[in-house]
């Protein structure tokens, strides 16, 4: 609060008026400069007594120019820049990995907010030892709950293979989701696995369906030959075939062959989403056709019928 002002100009210039009106010989003649003075100086006192002393500045110059202010940002899974290398430099040796196997194989049926661990099996195929300075990135698509970076979960010198686990979260609403990521070295150099360095990935299927309609992702082949040469009195050919289902199913199949020497339907029961390996042999005699090629064949039955690729191999004596 401001104290008031005391005035004392008022008094002493009406005492001297009347002084000088004293010594005069007639009447006095009031003097306007004097009178002026009085007025002013009354005008100024009853002023001040109405308005206290303001020590406030100037009011500041209105701004014509809009201000503009940049959106908040939130977090979102934005790709990472990539910095691939270029098989040069000293760090160049310690960039290279290859995925050996997986859990949860794509495709796999989750529940809206299901928690799951994806795991890779990766191949340490550098000269280096990776330790807790190598980091996981996720590098594109959803991040599924998860963080943006992890330490590398254990040492992996050359030649060694570790698994590498992360606790994800399917999203809330249905649809397919794949999350991608990368390895990075201690200097930032990102790096993934395979000849060209690819992201490794999971793919799901988010349902909220009380019954999801599991079934067969993929059936893949792999063939040997035995002996794997010459031409023994008998060559016995093993076809592998790896069944991949969505989540818990049964699966009734059965397998085809070029000769119509099909077999019976058989039942696979998957407990859960994942893989099962199945086999079937072919055995051929010697002084059998040659050069032309013999197939084998997974057909599914149940829960949809499908006929896949076949196993393709050509009987040769040499």
């Amino acid at each position: 609060m401001l104290k008031p002002r005391r005035y004392v100009f008022v008094p002493v210039l009406l005492a001297l008026a009347l002084t000088l009106s004293a010594c005069g010989g007639s009447t006095p003649t009031a003097d306007p400069t004097i009178a002026t003075a009085v007025a002013q100086t009354v005008a100024a006192q009853d002023a001040a007594q109405q308005e206290p002393a303001s020590t406030a500045s100037p009011e500041p110059a209105v701004r014509t120019t809009p201000l503009v202010f940049s959106p908040t940002l939130t977090p979102i899974a934005t790709k990472i820049p990539p910095t691939l290398p270029t098989g040069t430099g000293a760090n160049s040796g310690c960039l290279k990995a290859n995925l050996v196997s997986e859990t949860i194989p794509d495709g796999t049926i989750l529940a809206p907010g299901e928690q799951f661990t994806k795991t890779w099996q990766i191949q340490n195929n550098s000269t280096c030892t990776w330790d807790s300075t190598y980091k996981i990135v996720f590098w594109d698509g959803d991040v599924m709950g998860g963080a943006y970076v992890y330490n590398f979960p254990q040492p992996a010198s050359p030649g060694q293979t570790v698994d590498v686990p992360l606790v994800l979260i399917a999203p809330a609403v249905n649809g397919t989701y794949q999350s991608s990521w990368m390895l990075q070295a201690p200097d930032g150099t990102n790096f993934g696995v395979g000849q060209y360095s690819q992201p490794f990935y999971t793919e799901i299927v988010v349902s909220d369906a009380k019954k999801p309609a599991y079934g067969v992702l993929s059936v893949d082949y792999k063939i040997t030959r035995e002996p794997p040469s010459g031409c023994p009195a008998n060559v016995l050919y093993t076809v592998y075939a790896t069944i991949t289902a969505s989540g818990p199913v049964e699966v009734k199949y059965y397998w085809a062959q070029s000769d119509q020497n099909d077999s019976n339907p058989k039942t696979l029961k998957f407990e859960a989403a994942g893989s099962q390996t199945l086999s079937r042999q072919w055995q051929i005699h010697l002084g059998s056709s040659t050069g032309h090629d013999r197939w084998m064949q997974i057909v599914v039955l149940e829960p949809v019928y499908q006929e896949y690729e076949t196993a393709v191999f050509s009987y040769t004596c040499k």
